[in-house]
């Protein structure tokens, strides 16, 4: 009966991908809005001009700032109270939650950047400006937002591909965010420089950002129908429902453990890196500031292609812990040439960045696929709550600490040497490759499949 009745939607091809494109361009604006600061670090360095376009930022401002977005997240839980809301009251009413709190967010930092504040305030012992302070707020909000509407989209494509092509719609579901992140490396510096700053870029993105809440919304239509067909199979045939006691299949899951610290370390040497990665390119490249956006920005172009690529691998023939593995040591690689002081050629640079996208297609597309075999589906929003809980400590702490490394690596003359900083994304990428490798063990000790198919043969 279930069965049957799941086929009128969930095995409809046309349904289930329709479903995937609407709730994948919510997280594309999403992801421009992400880093749309990134490419603009050099605009809010600059001193304060008649203009009116610098900021007068300094790397240390500029480092906390790239870190709020996760403070909430980390400090205050947040994204772990929003796996819970998630397997408590569904994905209709937490998706709406928290893309209206992105939108509210971006609308706090466009006001900050916007504007002029007086004073400065302490945060962990150092004086942040007040627009600096405001920004972040604005931020972390959005933070806390993008990251529970993250998990959220994740557990619909898990509930319209069960059993299909999950690999690949995770894979084209990142693949449509990489455009946005890649739109952003490449946009936000020149519409910033042809429309009045700083706050034109944010408040494009803002702007996109509402487009997203409502494409939410039209997704909630069609999941409204889709538990409706439902409602009937699940009065002959209940599904076992969230409850806080089975919160111990997760947290004594050495498997889902290894997934979360391997997602912390791997992401910590890709996101963080991409908020320095323009200045690098003009610092020790020597490449041209309205064009060197253009290379960070081949890394998420390339995983467009990539991700749903591996991910098809993985549907059809298995090996995600492997694909893990390979993507940790090209990770390893990419930071360990970026980090030799006189490596400084342009095409190594780019030789490097395509390595990068390589490394970002493979981990994220086994990576992400994976959880379900580990977790049962009336947990899984939880699961990966705790996943991106843990990821954004990284997100949110590692920014800070490599924007007090470069400034203490910064000259009289604003030059800064990367060589310390990128040693730690280097580290980062080694750690990842222990974990993969201790992950592969425990599927083949435990049996959880991640070498097997995603897809269902009848």
């Amino acid at each position: 009966m279930t069965q049957a009745i799941q086929k009128k939607l969930s095995e409809s091809k046309a349904a289930r991908w329709s479903a995937l494109i609407i709730v994948s361009f919510t997280m594309m604006f999403a992801y421009f809005f992400t880093d749309v600061m990134s490419p603009l670090e050099p605009m809010l360095t600059a001193a304060k001009g008649a203009d009116g376009v610098g900021l007068g930022w300094n790397a240390d401002d500029y480092g906390f700032f790239s870190g709020s977005y996760g403070y909430f997240n980390v400090f205050l839980l947040m994204l772990f109270f929003g796996g819970i809301i998630l397997d408590k009251f569904g994905i209709r009413f937490t998706g709406i939650m928290s893309t209206a709190l992105m939108f509210g967010g971006a609308l706090i930092k466009w006001y900050a950047v916007g504007n002029e504040f007086e004073g400065s305030m302490s945060v962990f012992g150092t004086e942040y400006p007040m627009q600096v302070i405001i920004a972040c707020l604005g931020f972390a909000i959005y933070g806390v937002g993008c990251e529970i509407a993250g998990i959220t989209v994740s557990k619909v494509i898990v509930k319209w591909f069960t059993g299909h092509e999950l690999a690949l719609a995770m894979g084209l579901q990142v693949a449509l965010a990489r455009i946005g992140t890649a739109g952003a490396l490449a946009l936000a510096l020149p519409f910033a420089q042809k429309f009045g700053g700083v706050p034109a870029s944010v408040g494009l993105g803002a702007a996109m950002l509402c487009a997203g809440l409502i494409s939410y919304l039209v997704y909630c239509v069609m999941d409204k129908k889709f538990d409706k067909e439902k409602a009937s199979a699940a009065a002959a045939e209940p599904e076992e429902g969230f409850k806080f006691a089975d919160l111990k299949l997760i947290f004594a899951n050495k498997g889902f453990w290894l997934i979360t610290l391997l997602c912390l370390m791997f992401y910590a040497g890709v996101f963080p890196f991409l908020k320095f990665a323009t200045k690098l390119m003009v610092t020790k490249y020597g490449i041209d500031p309205e064009l060197a956006g253009l290379i960070p920005a081949m890394l998420p172009f390339g995983t467009i292609f990539l991700t749903p690529l591996f991910g098809s691998i993985y549907d059809k023939y298995g090996k995600g812990a492997t694909l893990m593995v390979i993507g940790s040591i090209l990770l390893t690689i990419v930071h360990g040439i970026f980090a030799i002081p006189a490596l400084t050629s342009v095409v190594i640079a780019i030789a490097a960045m395509i390595l990068l996208g390589i490394a970002f297609g493979l981990v994220p597309s086994a990576m992400w696929p994976s959880v379900p075999k580990i977790i049962p589906m009336q947990l899984l929003g939880t699961a990966y709550a705790v996943i991106f809980y843990i990821q954004n400590i990284g997100l949110a702490l590692v920014p800070v600490m490599i924007g007090k490394v470069n400034q203490a690596n910064t000259d009289a003359n604003d030059v800064t040497d990367y060589t310390t900083s990128m040693t730690i994304f280097a580290i980062c990428g080694v750690i990842s490759i222990v974990i993969a490798l201790m992950l592969k063990f425990e599927d083949k000790k435990k049996g959880y499949g991640l070498e097997q198919a995603n897809i269902k043969k009848n």
